[in-house]
């Protein structure tokens, strides 16, 4: 049965709890990009007002928002003349007036592109709002974790700073840092794109090569975990290459990593090369040059995309949009859910990563 091609999401949504089937993400017209935060998302169309959804009714927001970044208490919005930060309560409409505002000059908005990155700094959807950044470091992309901050510099190398606990910094050790920080263990190893989860971290090499770090408590990483809640009785040791493989890969015996402090080369199943990481808050997302979609890590709300709520310490492929006719064409990660671009089996269309 063939589907038409869109935004689905699988895993936690408000008011609903788990989600085990893709849903269409609703917009008004096709959806460019989506921005989840654990109980809303953001849904920027194309060519219309952005919105807000959530438990209850979606609020619309201005009509000249750009971007949009949301968290549990404030929205950030990047409009054509200011950047604001807005107050949410239970639902998703926003509350009185902006409880900060930054101005930008004309180059400043021009200049600005995807949240968080700002001219001059990035910003948070928490109060200070907005931090700055030296222009030294050249910032090419940044993603916020919970409790920490990686950047990819134009050169190809990362930075990462915040709380270090989990190892989610890979530095090797597990302390908090102050300022950005090169991550020296990657140098000279060229970085296309990086990626911030709860807890734990992910980069792509220019050679499509995944390097994950940090906590691995529910197999986020993708490394052997004792972490299995919601796991089969049994441990799972094939990694399944392809949809309705029938001779499952056993995996070599290895002890099992709690927190990973440096970052780890993993291998992906067949070899695959990576285009695109997406991490949430206990769970991976990884997007193959070839237009693959596998997932692993904490499964309790069918974020995984399995259609099933088991937790996998071992990349597996999502296979659940075939049957429509779609294959993935990019993939971003809330904290429990998976937002999912699924595109027509096109040679032209699949594989090819959006904005987001």
């Amino acid at each position: 049965m063939a589907v038409e091609g869109g935004w689905f999401w699988v895993g936690f949504r408000a008011g609903e709890g788990a989600g085990l089937e893709p849903v269409r993400v609703g917009g008004a017209g096709p959806v460019r990009a989506v921005r989840p935060s654990w109980s809303f998302l953001a849904v920027l169309p194309d060519g219309a007002a952005p919105e807000l959804q959530g438990a209850g009714r979606p609020a619309l927001l201005p009509g000249d928002c750009r971007d949009v970044l949301p968290s549990e208490t404030h929205v950030l919005l990047l409009r054509e003349a200011a950047l604001e930060a807005w107050r949410v309560g239970a639902g998703p409409a926003l509350d009185g007036e902006p409880e900060w505002r930054r101005e930008l000059r004309a180059e400043e908005a021009a200049a600005a592109a995807e949240l968080p990155l700002v001219p001059g700094g990035y910003v948070v959807p928490r109060p200070d709002f907005f931090r700055p950044l030296s222009p030294a470091l050249q910032a090419r992309q940044l993603a916020l974790g919970h409790e920490h901050t990686i950047l990819l510099a134009a050169s190809g190398h990362l930075f990462s700073w915040g709380a270090g606990r989990h190892g989610q910094l890979g530095h090797g050790d597990l302390e908090s840092v102050a300022e950005p920080q090169m991550v020296e263990a990657l140098q000279g190893v060229p970085m296309s794109q990086v990626a911030a989860g709860g807890w734990h971290s992910a980069s792509v090499g220019e050679a499509g090569d995944l390097y994950m770090w940090g906590w691995n408590e529910s197999g986020q990483l993708g490394l052997p975990s004792k972490g299995m809640t919601g796991s089969p009785k049994e441990p799972d040791h094939s990694i399944t290459p392809s949809c309705g493989a029938s001779e499952p890969q056993e995996r070599h015996q290895a002890p099992f990593v709690s927190i990973q402090a440096f970052p780890a080369l993993l291998d992906m199943p067949e070899g695959a090369d990576v285009s695109k990481v997406s991490c949430g808050s206990r769970h991976t997302a990884a997007l193959t040059r070839t237009g693959e979609l596998y997932t692993w890590g904490w499964g309790k709300y069918g974020q995984l995309g399995h259609g099933d709520v088991v937790t996998s310490d071992q990349p597996k492929k999502v296979c659940s949009f075939e049957a429509w006719g779609l294959g993935a064409a990019d993939v971003v990660c809330g904290p429990w859910n998976t937002l999912v671009l699924a595109l027509s089996l096109c040679p032209t269309e699949v594989g090819r990563t959006g904005s987001s």
